[in-house]
This record gives structure tokens, C-alpha cells and sequence, in this order.
């Protein structure tokens, strides 16, 4: 089965559905031994950010705070 055929086949199936599909098809690539590849300045973004909380922990937001800052009325 080709990859358009596969998507026509579950194109009607529900979200929870396709979206098990995906990870099991994710972990599926991973256990295989595939590894992305890693941008090199989104790898110094990341080591800068990490840095930085680091020096200031207190800085960093709690997952609750993250969510309630998204959920605000603008």
C-alpha cells in the first residue's frame, strides 16, 4: 500500500485514531534506530536557554503558569 493510499484509508477515522496511528508509527521509525538531526543553532539555543536557568532558576515559569498565560483573555 502506498503512503496517499494509507491516508485515504484512515482520512475517516477519528483524531484519537489517526493520532495513535502517528506515534506508533513515530516509535515504530525510532526503535529502528532513526535519529533526527539536530539543527545546530536551535542545539546553541537550547544550551543558551539552559544556561540561563541555570544561573536563575527562579526565573523559569511552572507548567501551571505557562497554561494560565496562554488561556488569558487579550
Amino acid at each position: 500500500m502506498t503512503a496517499a493510499a494509507t491516508l485515504d484509508a484512515v482520512r475517516d477515522w477519528p483524531v484519537e485514531d489517526q493520532l495513535d496511528l502517528v506515534f506508533r508509527l513515530w516509535d515504530q521509525i525510532v526503535d529502528g534506530g532513526w535519529r533526527p538531526v539536530v539543527d545546530p543553532g536551535l542545539l546553541d539555543e537550547f544550551q543558551r536557554r539552559l544556561a540561563a536557568h541555570a544561573t536563575d532558576p527562579t526565573r523559569a515559569l511552572t507548567w501551571d503558569q505557562v497554561v494560565a498565560h496562554v488561556k488569558r483573555v487579550r
